[in-house]
């Protein structure tokens, strides 16, 4: 595969991320809080290793969206932009999937999609992608 396929590779399931996010929030019931949250965090986990495949740079094995973003604002200062929502979704990698060790409620889970899309949309405009 192409390092151009690759990376769209990578913006592509960021972006059905972002798509489940959404529809586990706003087209079921009961609203699908904790799901919605954990697939708005690797929305923007994998736009943000998208970013740095582009680049030709290994991303590191790792979940936590403020040391990926680091690395990304190392190589474009621009970054620090998305630095606030990366560590607001940094949470939601790990401990939603878990009983008992994060609530999350309606008004987070909107911030939560709405960070993700942000983070997305910043990232994507980023790339050239042919």
């Amino acid at each position: 595969m192409s390092d151009n396929k690759i990376v769209q590779e990578w913006f592509r399931i960021s972006q059905n991320d972002l798509i489940s996010a959404e529809h586990l929030f706003n087209d079921l019931y009961p609203k699908q809080t904790e799901i919605a949250c954990y697939h708005s965090q690797q929305c923007a986990e994998k736009a943000l290793k998208g970013y740095l495949v582009s680049l030709d740079i290994e991303p590191p094995y790792t979940h936590n969206l403020v040391e990926l973003c680091q690395i990304c604002i190392n190589q474009e200062s621009s970054f620090l932009d998305i630095l606030d929502p990366c560590s607001d979704l940094n949470p939601y990698g790990v401990a939603v999937k878990y009983p008992n060790e994060l609530a999350v409620d309606e008004i987070v889970t909107k911030k939560a999609i709405f960070d993700a899309k942000t983070i997305y949309d910043f990232i994507f405009s980023k790339v050239k992608m042919i």
